[in-house]
C-alpha cells in the first residue's frame, strides 16, 4: 500500500512528554480487529483521550486545540509492549507523519517505517530542548529534511542529526512499502527468473 512520500516536513509538533508509552496506550486491543489500515486514528490514544462515557478529557494533549501538527514528539521509550501493526497504523491515520523520541522500541520503529511514519531518534538533550519550545510557543516549527537526515528547531536553528535505514529511507523518499519496492523490479525480476536454466 503506497503513501504519500516523505522528504521535508515542517509543522509544529503535539507533545506527549511521557515515557515508556506502549502500543496498548497507543491502541487498545479492543479496537485491534479491522485487518484494513484505516479508521484507527479515531482511537489513537483512546483511553488518554476520552472517558468511559466517550466524552473528551480535556487536559489531554490531543484534545487541547493549542497543539497541532504533523510531528508528534513523545518521551523515552516510545512504543514498547505489543508488536501490534496498529500502534504505526493509528498514528499515520490520525495524521502524523513524524514521531520523534529519544529511544523507539524496535518493531514499533519498523511497523512505522513500513507505513510512512518517520521515527527521529534524537539525544535526551535535544528532546528537551524541543519540549521547552513547544511549552514556550505551540506554534514552534520544526523540520525534518529526510534527504540530509536533519531535525532543526527553526526559531532557533539549533540542529542535530538523526540514523535511518538506507532501504527504509529510499522507500520514504519514494512513498513505496515493501510490496511496491518489489513491484517496481517486477521487469528486472522477471528477466532474472528468464535466464534461469530451471
Amino acid at each position: 500500500m503506497a503513501y504519500d512520500k516523505f522528504e521535508i516536513l515542517k509543522s509544529s509538533a503535539v507533545p506527549l512528554p511521557i515515557e515508556n508509552v506502549d502500543t496498548d496506550q497507543i491502541i487498545p486491543a479492543r479496537f485491534l480487529k479491522a485487518t484494513e489500515r484505516k479508521g484507527f486514528g479515531d482511537n489513537l490514544f483512546r483511553d488518554w483521550r476520552y472517558n468511559p462515557d466517550n466524552s473528551p478529557k480535556e487536559q489531554f494533549v490531543l484534545n487541547n486545540p493549542i497543539y497541532s501538527g504533523k510531528i508528534l514528539v513523545g518521551g523515552k521509550n516510545f512504543g514498547s509492549g505489543s508488536s501490534r501493526e496498529h500502534a504505526a497504523w493509528a498514528v499515520y491515520d490520525y495524521g502524523f507523519r513524524c514521531v520523534v523520541s529519544s529511544f523507539f522500541a524496535d518493531i514499533f520503529r519498523g511497523n512505522c517505517l513500513n507505513i510512512g511514519v518517520l521515527p527521529v531518534q534524537v539525544s535526551a538533550e535535544f528532546l528537551d530542548k524541543i519540549f521547552k519550545a513547544i511549552e514556550a510557543d505551540p506554534n514552534t516549527e520544526i523540520e525534518i529534511d529526510l534527504p540530509k537526515q536533519t531535525i532543526t528547531l527553526l526559531e532557533t536553528g539549533e540542529q542535530e542529526s538523526f540514523d535511518i535505514n538506507g532501504y527504509k529511507k529510499d522507500n520514504m523518499l519514494n512513498g513505496f512499502d515493501d510490496i511496491d519496492y518489489l513491484s517496481k523490479m517486477k521487469e528486472e525480476i522477471k528477466d532474472f527468473a528468464d535466464k534461469r536454466p530451471f
